[in-house]
């Protein structure tokens, strides 16, 4: 956890890992899973410094989640792809829809 971290935020973040535990997830990926949770509820919060427009725009974690385990999985959001494609500077990512931003990374 960032220092400064509320007990709440603490307790979320434990919660999150155990319960990544419990289905399966490596002990490293389950850190990740609940680091990058508790890090997107921090940032809706306005606990942090900074946060990314999916951060704060995007639907909130939880509701996600719950989304997904009945509809199954749908992969990353077109603002996650439109993230990662602008980090990495995927030459006309602006023109390109959901489909075609997952090709171009690669998924």
């Amino acid at each position: 956890m960032p220092a400064g971290s509320s007990k709440k935020r603490e307790r979320q973040y434990e919660h999150i890992k155990d319960s990544a535990l419990d289905r399966g997830e490596s002990q490293k990926r389950a850190k990740e899973i609940a680091a990058r949770t508790v890090n997107k509820e921090r940032a809706r919060h306005g606990e942090s410094k900074t946060a990314s427009r999916s951060s704060t725009n995007d639907m909130s974690s939880s509701r996600r989640g719950g989304q997904r385990s009945h509809s199954g999985a749908q992969g990353p959001t077109y603002e996650q792809l439109y993230n990662e494609a602008k980090q990495r500077n995927v030459h006309g990512r602006s023109k390109m829809n959901k489909k075609q931003l997952a090709s171009a990374l690669g998924r």
